[in-house]
């Protein structure tokens, strides 16, 4: 993964706001008191003043201002303070406590925006541009800092690299300049594009400033940036004129194409060779995500030669859009072009000289993301959501499947052209799909993000997984909040009506509810089993209680009357796929639905009776790994149990206090866990790294902490985790001595001695259990580690195992990933070697110098059995040989008798870079992301299929041999509705077509035949001109059925499309049933057509209704074959 920025502006159409402006609105929030919505008001107004160009201004060097904003965010801090207490305390009823809650939020993120987003983007503005900045360069050096808070979010993505580039025009500057001429000469002769390279061309200036390093820490890439252009004298020079303008294209890089080095780093320009005056304009800049998996045919195909360092696929864009814009001369469709002819899954950005004001963006696949944000005179663009709103919260995303607009065009892909004259309006935005068809854009697509920076803020925490796992006992704390009251010494819980509406209520009581069935997908099917057990145990067999996962319950579970059934759906997002799902056919069946779900507003809120928000209804996880949003999903649960079993008239009042009590008592208990991280930390470093298999035990409520456990070790650590009943395990798979997480919080008397014999079991097949205990036990000292918590109700203590376990879950993704570093250093010996010397000899001698270490302590840590549990002996083997070689005192001989290849010392070098960065890549544990998973696709279980491949004839069309992925699933559809008419297929022939069916060049050919198809002979053998009934199939790429005009044999055109064009077509030869029953015979044409709709239009014409009953005494291929206007007469013929 990687991440891209791009920004363009227009001069602002404000004036600055005045100190009193800002001070007025900041003392009337003040002064609104216990008002939250009267107080969040007034700090949007300030908000949104300082935005922009007109707030930078206002606030830089203001100190006066500044002062007077912060003595009074203080005030406002402390206000909500004050209120967040009295809601703790609150005697409110449920559903008023959780509408205060929300105003709260919307009040704590503008108080954040204004402290965080425009005092801090101020300093730092101001530390670019330096004392006394115009306006221009306000703007300007504005726009690069909105680029550094982007990438700094973004590069959870991947942070090996990054840069950003920018054009400045209206500078004024002149190539005659003497200052202007000694700052090129030094700079602009770079045939690699690294770190402060400029160019001019014609009256734009072109900076780019890069940063790569095998090894850092999020942060350091953009450090290192801001710094280069902090020192860049040029720049601020360009930018002290009035007129000066700028935009901006940036990337944060995984490298996956292409060593990790400046030149390899995006944004990469259109260059082939410096000084090439042919291919100067336009001059192009592009940033890539994903992989052009053909950039190595385009550049043979094109003649395309790069300077050798430079390895990236993203050049070939930038240098296929100059090629093509020479030769068509419009910039714009040389970029459709370019992108068209690109194979794999990509999001481009790209900008040129010819209109730098302009910012063009290509989208195709679903592994990739584009969000353009609409600002206040400002595009902004980013991979992430979280990359635009710190500027705006209104952006729209680009399609990369062309779904949404495939009523235009069956062409996949989007592409966005950006114009900075209207930067900041939907009017400046064209969207084109990649064959060029116009797709109009309207405000109807506009979304409002729903996280905001307060959200995604990372403060001291080397990894959001860890601030999240801190931020748990918080969260779990503010899903209780106001929702346990105590009447009379006993705890209650109190959710409300709009959480337990009073219509459930009453069907529990009166027993029309007898089942519950908690579901959810991943962690949140874990959380909803919590649930579960603990209304199972409150009820003691008075409700049938089930944990399910949503897609078991829909594939198979599923009753025709769910009238007695309560659906609990637990989702952290509400937006999962296949609970949503899940969610609507068991409401179609009569279902009640609750909802436990963080995010308002979420497509499960509006589906469910009720809903229970967890923590404060928007706790937003940037970590793949999902952590605290369980806690609180547990908290939720718990609490719905009780409510539950209280409405039923079961369970004890006693026991739920118990329950109650420890809830309460658990944030603490949490926070003492994570606070002894560092336990944690020693175990998981002593023996995670060694250990090949994995296994998480727990029994009791201790299984749901295993589970839970297990999901995020396997996410973390990238291991296949089994996770097993604790007493089980010693029948399953002892003999590959794993290392063993025992989950036994809570655990006493019998039980716990069953689980410490059963460790002592473990241990002598030589396994190494670890053991998650509550600090009172003493009896599994047999274990290799014990890792304490505190004491807690034994039904809720495997909270705290899962606390510990995901605590384990990140020290052992460090420990593993910590292996990779001495490699990673020997690769950046190798890349610094490549990027510094001409010729292989050279770096051969340097990469041989700067390996002895690396080499030494790699065969360390190979003999010490440290690298056994994460790398392959394939790549442990193939690196200690590479290594060996290249420390040989002949290398090149050594290389030629070890591999048996033609010995040269590139070929080494290349082999040595290989076995590195298999090595690395097996080890590498990037914690916040998921190497080649993007955080914000959700997948979810499609049967959309269903009741389609399964049709007879569907099958008999690809056991033609027509491949699926020709098939357009609008296509199966229209086959699988005629399926009950066709009684058998007699024959086919599959055609391949070549060029264009919509011209007159096209021509077809005959692939293959079958059954009675071979005997027939075709007009294709004789003239291959793709004419007639053919060229119509191919270009309105629609299902036909026809009969033959020559034999009248019935036959349906299947058209094959790939990428928007037909390539072939099916044929098959049919034999209709005569007569269908006249309902079946409906589905068939309102399938085909539409042709039963079309029918009953011109049949009402005359006769004022439609008889259905004559359409079972009417010929089937004549029903689908004989033109409209013809079978309505028959109608008409009939009824008279």
């Amino acid at each position: 993964m990687c991440g891209i920025i791009a920004l363009v502006g227009r001069p602002a159409r404000r004036s600055a706001p005045t100190v009193a402006e800002i001070v007025q609105k900041l003392d009337a929030a003040i002064a609104s008191g216990r008002n939250i919505v009267d107080a969040t008001s007034h700090l949007v107004e300030v908000n949104e003043l300082l935005k922009g160009v007109p707030g930078a201004v206002a606030l830089i060097d203001n100190h006066e201002l500044v002062s007077a904003m912060t003595s009074r965010l203080d005030q406002v801090a402390a206000m909500i303070a004050t209120i967040d207490e009295g809601l703790e305390n609150s005697v409110a009823d449920a559903d008023e406590l959780e509408q205060n809650a929300a105003a709260l939020i919307a009040l704590r993120d503008v108080t954040w925006s204004i402290g965080q987003d425009r005092l801090r983007t101020a300093r730092l503005v101001r530390d670019l541009a330096g004392r006394d900045a115009g306006i221009a360069a306000v703007a300007g050096y504005l726009t690069i800092q909105q680029a550094f808070s982007a990438l700094d979010r973004l590069e959870v993505r991947g942070r090996d690299s990054a840069g950003i580039h920018v054009f400045v025009w209206g500078h004024g500057l002149s190539a005659n300049d003497p200052s202007v001429t000694s700052a090129l000469s030094a700079r602009a002769h770079d045939a690699l594009f690294q770190n402060r390279s400029v160019r001019l061309i014609d009256d734009t200036l072109s900076f780019v400033y890069k940063a790569a390093a095998e090894i850092g820490e999020l942060g350091d890439n953009t450090k290192a940036l801001r710094a280069a252009v902090q020192e860049d004298d040029l720049l601020r020079l360009a930018l002290s004129n009035p007129n000066a303008r700028l935009s901006l294209v940036g990337h944060t890089r995984w490298a996956s194409v292409g060593i990790i080095s400046e030149p390899n780093a995006h944004p990469v320009n259109s260059e082939r060779e410096l000084g090439d005056v042919d291919t100067t304009h336009p001059y192009v800049v592009a940033a890539l995500n994903g992989d052009v998996d053909n950039h190595g045919d385009l550049r043979i195909a094109h003649g395309l030669s790069f300077p050798g360092q430079i390895t990236t696929d993203a050049k070939v864009i930038p240098a296929l859009v100059n090629m093509h814009a020479r030769a068509c001369g419009d910039t714009v469709e040389a970029f459709r072009r370019s992108v068209a002819s690109f194979e794999g899954s990509v999001a481009i950005g790209a900008a040129a000289t010819d209109q730098p004001d302009r910012l063009m963006f290509a989208l195709r696949g679903s592994g990739q993301g584009l969000f353009v944000g609409l600002a206040e005179d400002l595009f902004i663009v980013a991979s992430e959501p979280y990359g635009v709103v710190e500027e705006t919260s209104t952006y729209f995303r680009l399609d990369g499947e062309g779904t949404s607009t495939s009523s235009l065009t069956d062409s996949k892909g989007q592409i966005i052209i950006l114009d900075g004259a209207l930067a900041g309006d939907l009017s400046g935005v064209s969207r084109l799909a990649y064959d060029g068809t116009v797709l109009p854009i309207s405000s109807n697509e506009l979304v409002t993000a729903e996280v905001t920076t307060r959200d995604i803020d990372r403060g001291d925490a080397p990894h959001f997984l860890l601030k999240e796992i801190g931020e748990a006992p918080e969260s779990f704390r503010k899903t209780l909040r106001g929702k346990i009251v105590d009447r009379d010494g006993v705890l209650h819980a109190s959710l409300g009506v709009k959480t337990l509406p009073t219509s459930i209520i009453e069907r529990l009581a009166s027993g029309a509810i007898r089942k519950v069935r908690v579901i959810g997908q991943g962690t949140a099917a874990i959380a909803g089993r919590s649930c579960a057990t603990v209304l199972d145990e409150l009820c003691a067999g008075g409700l049938d209680v089930d944990p399910i996962t949503a897609t078991e319950l829909s594939g198979f579970h599923l009753q025709l009357d769910m009238s007695d059934t309560l659906i609990i759906a637990v989702s952290q997002s509400g937006t999962t796929t296949d609970t949503n799902r899940t969610v609507d056919l068991a409401r179609s069946r009569g279902a009640s639905v609750l909802a436990i779900v963080n995010r308002r507003g979420s497509d499960l809120c509006d589906k469910a009776d009720g809903v229970l928000f967890t923590s404060d209804g928007r706790d937003v996880e940037m970590s793949v790994a999902s952590t605290k949003a369980f806690y609180a999903q547990v908290a939720a649960g718990v609490l719905l149990a009780c409510a539950v079993s209280v409405a039923a008239g079961l369970g004890t009042d006693s026991r739920r206090h118990d329950l109650l009590r420890t809830l309460r008592e658990l944030p603490t208990a949490m926070r003492t866990v994570i606070d002894a991280r560092a336990k944690v930390a020693e175990v998981a470093h002593k023996y995670a790294p060694s250990k090949r298999y994995w296994a998480v035990v727990g029994n009791g409520p201790n299984a749901i902490a295993a589970n839970e456990v297990r999901i995020k070790l396997s996410e973390l650590c990238y291991k296949s985790i089994s996770c097993d009943i604790t007493e089980d395990k010693k029948h399953i798979d002892l003999s590959c001595e794993p290392l063993i997480l025992v989950c036994a919080a809570g655990l006493s008397g019998s039980t716990a001695d069953d689980v410490a014999k059963e460790i002592a079991i473990y241990r002598a097949h030589k396994a190494t259990p670890i053991v998650i205990a509550s600090a009172s036990e003493s009896r599994f000292s047999s274990a290799v580690a014990v890792i304490d918590v505190p004491d807690v109700d034994p039904t809720l203590a495997f909270v705290l195992s899962a606390v510990v376990g995901h605590l384990f879950g990140y020290e052992a993704a460090r420990a593993i990933d910590e292996l990779a570093r001495s490699l990673r250093e020997a690769r950046e010996v190798v890349e610094f070697a490549v990027l510094h010397n001409a010729d292989g000899e050279s770096v051969l001698k340097v990469v041989r110098s700067g390996l002895v270490i690396a080499a030494e302590r790699f065969n360390e840590t190979l003999r010490a059995g440290t690298y056994d549990g994460h790398l392959e002996a394939s790549t442990a083997v193939r690196l200690a040989s590479m290594l060996r070689v290249v420390l040989d005192a002949s290398p090149v001989e050594a290389y030629q008798n070890e591999t048996g290849k033609v010995g040269s010392p590139s070929a080494l070098i290349d082999d040595l870079t290989l076995a590195l960065t298999r090595a690395i890549e097996e080890l590498t544990r990037p914690i916040d992301a998921i190497k080649h998973q993007a955080k914000t696709v959700t997948v979810g279980i499609s049967r959309s299929d269903e009741g389609v491949m399964d049709r007879a004839l569907v099958q008999e069309v690809l056991s033609t041999g027509a491949g699926r992925d020709v098939l357009a699933y609008r296509t199966l559809k229209v086959l699988a509705d005629l399926d009950p008419a066709v009684e058998a297929v007699v024959g086919y022939t599959r055609y391949s077509i070549d060029g264009d069916p919509s011209g007159t060049t096209a021509t077809i050919a005959i692939v293959d035949r079958g059954g009675l198809s071979r005997d027939v002979p075709s007009r294709v053998d004789r003239n291959p001109s793709l004419v007639g009934t053919k060229r119509r199939v191919a270009s309105e790429r629609e299902v036909l059925v026809a009969r033959g005009r020559s034999d009248g044999r019935t036959v349906i055109f299947i058209p094959e499309v790939k990428s928007g064009q037909t390539v072939g077509i099916t044929l098959l030869h049919v034999r209709f049933y005569d007569r269908l029953n006249a309902s079946v015979m409906r589905g068939v044409l309102q399938g085909y057509d539409r042709r039963y709709d079309r029918l009953v239009d011109w049949v009402s014409e005359t006769e004022g209704e439609m008889r259905d009953d004559l359409l079972s005494e009417l010929s089937v291929a004549d029903l689908l074959i004989l033109p409209i206007s013809e079978m309505a007469d028959r109608w008409r013929r009939a009824s008279s």
